[in-house]
């Protein structure tokens, strides 16, 4: 079946099959980005931008996107680039599997909330896994990325 729709503001048209989830229909067109971790919905590595809502696309069977709007960390890359600068600086850098979910879910964030606390940021975060670090470097990331002060 084809699908229309638009993809890091490019309208484009694929073939997909029925049964075929977004996460493999995006890396099979070459945005390696998107990576799979778990393939249940419960990591966070593939997660993307559906109509600017982050949505983890393993679980999104592709034909959903018809008439919609995907963006992917290529589509942010200017964002994207400045909050990495602050994950090096805080030492929150690992291996960087799980980095562009991550990254796509806090500039939703940023996008979404205005002037977090420190447990918003937390709520929204749950459920990106990092199976490098204890968090807290990303978290000190975040918080200096968004402006979080302790309250």
């Amino acid at each position: 079946m084809q699908i229309e729709f638009v993809l890091n503001d490019k309208q484009t048209v694929w073939e997909v099959s029925p049964d075929e989830f977004l996460a493999d229909t995006l890396r099979k067109h070459g945005l390696l980005s998107i990576r799979k971790g778990c393939n249940t919905s419960n990591c966070g590595l593939c997660t993307v931008w559906i109509d600017g809502k982050p949505t983890l696309s393993c679980s999104v069977l592709s034909f959903r996107v018809e008439g919609k709007t995907v963006t992917t960390i290529e589509g942010v890359s200017e964002e994207a680039a400045d909050f990495a600068r602050i994950l090096v600086a805080e030492g929150a850098d690992q291996c960087g599997f799980c980095s562009p979910g991550f990254v796509m879910t806090v500039l939703a964030l940023k996008r979404e909330l205005t002037a977090p606390t420190e447990e918003e940021v937390v709520h929204y975060l749950t459920g990106n896994l990092c199976r490098c670090t204890g968090y807290l470097g990303q978290m000190r990331a975040v918080k200096t990325y968004l402006g979080v002060t302790q309250r």
